[in-house]
């Protein structure tokens, strides 16, 4: 990974999971930004400032990492990765060593590939997508930009996530579905049907809210 050091986006829950990978990479960390100096990663690393603290830096010089993932939907994630990238930040790839992606899967930037998570061969992780600790990932999936796969989620072959969809913990996916843009399946659900655009399905089999 390039040498340049990391500012982390957000400092919640998800932001210690990515400073604890970005550690175990042996990245340099610079700090986190935040709207709050109290987030989680106070006693870490330094607190940079909210989202105006980027205007310090300049793009050739670091290196961002989105620390924030989600529980209903991703506009947020969305919002920081856009907002940023508008600017020319760089958002490299990141992968836990302790997690599984076939040398064919191609990352696109700022996908996030967390410990205990398998990738199977043909799969696509396009921009700023995380699939956390734990989820699997089959064959020839399709992960499109922002999605946040939630972890012990299991998606099967030829699944389809479009733009921003958010797959909840436990959730099971099974062959050949596509989730629609905005989306979120409820924790535990198990899709066996295509899911419309900004639907929310739960149950089990999952079924619209």
């Amino acid at each position: 990974m390039n040498e340049r050091p990391f500012v982390i986006l957000g400092g919640g829950g998800h932001a210690q999971v990515i400073l604890s990978t970005l550690r175990r990479l042996s990245c340099q960390i610079l700090g986190y930004t935040d709207p709050s100096s109290n987030a989680s990663l106070a006693a870490e690393v330094e607190y940079l400032g909210g989202d105006e603290a980027l205007r310090e830096f300049d793009p050739d010089e670091v290196m961002l990492a989105v620390g924030v993932g989600s529980t209903r939907d991703t506009a947020l994630r969305t919002r920081l990765f856009n907002g940023a990238h508008t600017e020319k930040f760089d958002f490299p790839p990141i992968v836990h060593p302790e997690a599984f992606v076939a040398p064919e899967v191609n990352l696109e930037e700022g996908a996030q590939v967390m410990a205990g998570a398998i990738v199977q061969p043909g799969t696509k992780l396009k921009e700023n997508v995380v699939i956390n600790t734990n989820a699997t990932i089959d064959h020839d999936c399709n992960v499109r930009a922002h999605v946040h796969v939630s972890p012990g989620a299991t998606l099967s072959g030829e699944v389809i996530l479009e733009e921003g969809a958010h797959v909840g913990t436990g959730a099971s996916i099974i062959q050949d579905i596509r989730v629609g843009a905005g989306s979120t399946i409820g924790a535990g659900a198990v899709v066996i049907d295509d899911v419309p655009p900004n639907s929310t399905v739960i149950g089990v089999p999952a079924r619209t809210k």
